[in-house]
């Protein structure tokens, strides 16, 4: 699924949540290449029908990275130019 982040830090900033419960992205070994192609592809099907042609996609991996959320998701990110400060 995506959602809409509560707190977002672009003017489009959306979260790509797979069903399956995966706690972070070190194990990402988990998922079949079928399934982990499918999710790829949905987060670039995401950003496309949000309208964004540049954009960022980001995941946090672990607490020192800024992971506060246990379950595998990717940020999405665009509507302005980014610069390195995020």
């Amino acid at each position: 699924m995506a959602i809409r982040d509560i707190a977002p830090k672009a003017p489009t900033h959306l979260l790509v949540i797979p069903e399956r419960h995966i706690d972070t992205f070190r194990d990402v070994d988990e998922l079949e290449p079928d399934e982990a192609k499918r999710l790829l592809e949905f987060v670039a099907d995401t950003a496309r029908e949000a309208g964004l042609e540049d954009y960022r996609v980001i995941v946090n991996v672990g607490p020192g990275a800024g992971q506060t959320v246990f379950h595998l998701h990717w940020h999405i990110l665009g509507g302005r130019e980014m610069g390195e400060d995020l």
